[in-house]
């Protein structure tokens, strides 16, 4: 139970959202490693051992500060070679025949879906007896997947309100509430699904904080440049009428 965070995440299961809901706002920050740690470390305890991330090598962890060593101690559960990628021992043809699919390789989920989306769909699970697990989703409506973090998050339930939509029509708006607490508060659960999110952006595109970094540098060389560039161009115009 405890690998199988991400295997409710995104799977291309039969069900397509045909409700949008508005995303809440993802904590994000590329710049805080300790998030990001954080967020690596959930990441190869729950999903990796159904969902790969063949695009991701684990010494590029140490861009957060970490050690090779502390990366072998704490990180690797699925390769023994710091240099590899984080694929998965399972087969594809073993897992489309236990699951009905392949679960998708998360490499590059969150610049497909997006943080806010992430973090919302994490949140947003709810009891649904109509449904074949038991489980439903604000985010993902129809979702075919059970909520796998249930247990840390707590059990939600939905009640549905009518509203008036300003039209004379009315429609229907569906409100959450935590029936059974979980094992970890509610801000401290939203904290986990942020440092998750948080590290899948991060292994989205690894370089982008320092890329911000050197854009920024950038830009202040040419902004010291244009100064100098002007005050040359004005002694050389100086006597020019």
């Amino acid at each position: 139970m405890k690998r199988l965070l991400l295997l409710a995440l995104l799977f291309p299961l039969a069900a397509v959202a045909s409700e949008a809901v508005n995303p809440d706002r993802a904590p994000i920050d590329i710049r805080d490693a300790a998030s990001i740690q954080r967020g690596a470390k959930l990441f190869v305890n729950y999903c990796l051992n159904c969902h790969s991330a063949q695009y991701m090598r684990y010494n590029r962890l140490e861009d957060l500060g970490l050690t090779e060593q502390q990366i072998r101690d704490n990180l690797m559960f699925a390769s023994d070679k710091v240099g590899n990628t984080m694929s998965i021992a399972a087969r594809k043809s073993d897992q489309a025949a236990w699951f009905g699919v392949v679960p998708p390789d998360l490499s590059v989920i969150a610049r497909s879906r997006g943080a806010d989306w992430l973090y919302t769909y994490l949140r947003t699970y709810y009891r649904d007896d109509k449904s074949a697990t038991g489980w439903n989703n604000l985010a993902f409506p129809n979702v075919g997947m059970p909520h796998v973090l249930w247990q840390l998050q707590g059990t939600q339930v939905a009640t549905v309100e009518e509203k008036d939509d300003g039209h004379g029509g009315k429609h229907k708006e569906i409100k959450l509430e935590l029936a059974v607490p979980g094992s970890v508060s509610v801000a401290e659960y939203d904290g986990l699904v942020a440092d998750l999110v948080n590290y899948l952006v991060f292994m989205g595109e690894p370089a982008q904080a320092r890329r911000a970094q050197i854009g920024y540098a950038v830009l202040m060389a040419l902004g010291v440049l244009f100064v100098l560039v002007y005050l040359l161009k004005k002694e050389f115009w100086k006597d020019v009428h």
